[in-house]
């Protein structure tokens, strides 16, 4: 699992090419899908929970083919991913 934020222009937009275009590369590195929430105090600011692993979001973020997604779907910062603090039971 990977948590990761960034900012967009538009929601609209973002999930059109998010689940389009962005879903079928992020399929393509071994992402087995993702959950996006809203920021409660920035509305630019969104979340995701991906059921990826590390390696395959080092490729995705590597692929040649990745930015011009994420311009299409308005990112206003490149997504960035929150550091793991640790796993608890309960």
């Amino acid at each position: 699992m990977i948590l990761a934020t960034t900012t967009v222009k538009d929601l609209d937009q973002f999930v059109k090419i998010y689940g389009t275009d962005g879903a079928d590369k992020r399929k393509l590195h071994g992402s087995k899908g993702s959950t996006v929430f809203r920021d409660p105090n920035e509305e630019d600011r969104l979340w995701a929970i991906f059921d990826w692993d590390l390696a395959g979001w080092g490729n995705f973020a590597s692929d040649p083919e990745v930015p011009a997604i994420m311009q299409r779907a308005g990112h206003k910062s490149p997504p960035q991913v929150g550091e793991l603090v640790g796993r608890f039971e309960a």
